[in-house]
């Protein structure tokens, strides 16, 4: 076989390959030999029909078939006596087959090539601070009382701030299409409610009825209400106010094991401060990446671009599906929203590709149980077994990917411990 490689740039290469036109022909008459076995041809028994009326008759499949089968093959001989690897299935070009000649393509692929890591002492991080302020906890006691309001309905006056009124309302724009929502809940003060809605509510009492117009600005976030003015008629079925308990200790026993308000908010303050030694870890890792991608002396490929820009749309509708959303309905632009996190993903490919080099150069693996360990964890979060789950990553070869996560997960841990840290 002859190989011929050409560089395009740091990262791209072009292969053109030969395959001798023995190696071609051996191929064919092997795969002919198969289709032989079970073709039905006129004019012959099963199985009988000559090499020559097969190869006739099957050709574009028998050549599609020693396609598959050579050419992948080709591919890996080639990369490996060269010391390479490819960061994606190539792509393959310009493939002349037939009988009696030799297979010839080119194959474009990416591929990494080996540099310098660089001193790891003079990766300079700064430790968050983490500290959780006396405000905070505040803000986080009163959001729990207001998770434990309950509304009661509201007697004797009309509709004032921070009530929460059901509503039947129709709704009628500039044309004259109305439209009808039953058992709206709206509560007076709310961000979402439309400009003048809350005024208009004023004062009405359960049963009343009332009509009036608003005026959408010319530069409201709906672009279809923008500088619209739409007719509402509503009438009040019920009027509630919301009543937020006493922050006392019987207000911290009911929320759970608590001696008392002191015991609540100590161990409000416990979970924040978990939640801010955590938040520092990921802002220290994420000036850590930003670090190592800079280091990478050539432009990240493309295909490694490409593949972390769809991992983020996948992450991004599955999280908008675990809501209850439809990504297919949001309304979103979707090219838009993958440009958008185009600067991202250069830099987590960067640095991806910063650790992996820094795998190999200091003989950072995955261990059997490391991976033991992440598929029970995966398992325990998805409601699955361990067996059931090494079971579908096999089936889909994705044990490499789990491999490779926790490689990159150490070689962060190995910089952090060898990083100059202040604070």
């Amino acid at each position: 076989m002859k190989a011929e490689l050409t560089d395009i740039n740091d990262t791209r290469k072009d292969l053109k390959v030969e395959i001798p036109t023995d190696i071609v022909n051996e191929g064919i008459d092997r795969i002919a030999r198969t289709y032989s076995k079970r073709a039905r041809v006129p004019g012959f028994r099963p199985g009988k029909a000559p090499a020559r009326v097969i190869k006739q008759r099957y050709k574009s499949e028998i050549l599609h078939d020693l396609m598959h089968d050579l050419i992948p093959r080709a591919v890996d001989d080639a990369l490996r006596e060269r010391g390479m690897e490819a960061v994606d299935t190539p792509d393959i070009r310009d493939v002349n087959v037939d009988e009696n000649q030799p297979l010839t393509f080119t194959a474009s692929f990416d591929t990494v090539p080996p540099f310098e890591t660089g001193d790891y002492g003079a990766l300079s991080l700064r430790r968050p601070v983490n500290a959780v302020a006396e405000e905070a906890v505040d803000i986080a006691m009163q959001r729990l009382r207001d998770r434990a309001g309950r509304f009661e309905p509201v007697e004797g006056r009309g509709v004032e701030h921070g009530d929460t009124v059901t509503v039947d309302l129709e709704r009628k724009d500039a044309q004259g299409q109305a439209d009808v929502h039953k058992d709206v809940a709206i509560e007076l003060g709310a961000k979402a409610n439309p400009p003048g809605l809350d005024e208009q509510m004023l004062g009405l009492n359960a049963d009343a009825a009332k009509t009036f117009t608003l005026h959408y600005p010319a530069d409201y976030t709906i672009s279809e209400l923008a500088n619209q003015d739409v007719e509402y008629s509503v009438t009040v079925k019920s009027v509630k106010r919301r009543v937020l308990p006493e922050l006392d200790d019987e207000f911290a026993k009911d929320l759970g094991d608590f001696e008392n308000l002191a015991a609540l908010r100590a161990r409000v303050r416990e979970d924040l401060e978990h939640e801010a030694k955590h938040a520092a870890e990921r802002e220290l890792r994420g000036e850590l990446m930003q670090q190592i991608a800079k280091r990478l002396p050539f432009d990240v490929p493309a295909s490694l671009i490409d593949r972390e820009l769809d991992r983020r749309l996948e992450d991004f509708a599955r999280r908008m599906m675990e809501q209850g959303i439809d990504p297919r309905e949001a309304g979103i632009d979707w090219q838009a929203f993958r440009q958008s996190q185009r600067d991202a993903a250069v830099e987590a490919a960067a640095g991806a590709v910063y650790l992996d080099q820094l795998a190999r150069q200091e003989r950072i693996e995955a261990t059997a149980d490391e991976i033991e360990q992440e598929l029970a964890r995966y398992a325990e979060r998805t409601g699955r077994t361990p067996t059931a789950v090494r079971a579908a990553l096999e089936k889909e070869q994705g044990l490499s990917r789990v491999a490779a996560g926790i490689r990159r997960e150490k070689s962060i841990d190995f910089l952090l411990s060898r990083a100059t840290i202040a604070g």
